[in-house]
């Protein structure tokens, strides 16, 4: 099995965002540089985990090294998905690192390598495939932000779950 290696760096862009209807979203983590646009298929908790971290990361290095903070406008950053919207991978985890030199924050994917049951006398290797993407600090808080957005715009109650509730008084 042939592994994905794609390395954005730095990135042009970077977004979150989601297809279909409530109930029933696929979200999607997407970033590109120049032509090339990669979309990775991520769950509705990775995103709002992802979002969390990079909080957490982002307030970090603004207390380590607060002479390289910078104002972020979000009018000036769209954050739509861009077309095509063809996934690399489905994504199994996500890890963010910081390069103090360049000031550039990576955002590390892997990919979701699902193992067959029935061939399990003759294991395969598995080599997830990976992508990074490398994003200034502005980008990242953009980020943050928008993916907590589009986690938030989906069902009122998530327990729901696409069903209907009914409650007795």
């Amino acid at each position: 099995m042939s592994s994905v290696e794609i390395e954005l760096n730095p990135v042009d862009f970077v977004t979150v965002g989601t297809i279909g209807p409530k109930g029933k979203r696929v979200f999607h983590l997407q970033a590109g540089k120049g032509k090339q646009l990669v979309s990775l298929v991520i769950e509705k908790e990775q995103a709002w985990a992802l979002s969390d971290a990079i909080k957490e990361l982002m307030e970090d290095l603004d207390n380590r090294f607060p002479h390289q903070q910078t104002e972020l406008d979000l009018s000036t950053i769209d954050m739509e998905l861009r077309e095509p919207i063809e996934p690399v991978f489905r994504v199994a985890q996500m890890a963010l690192g910081y390069d103090e030199e360049r000031d550039l924050v990576v955002l590390v994917a892997q990919e979701l390598v699902v193992t067959d049951p029935e061939r399990a006398e003759k294991p395969q290797p598995t080599n997830p495939g990976v992508v990074r993407m490398w994003c200034s600090r502005p980008q990242m808080r953009a980020l943050s932000l928008h993916a907590m957005s589009a986690v938030q715009a989906g069902r009122a109650d998530p327990k729901q779950n696409g069903r209907l509730v009914y409650y007795w008084l």
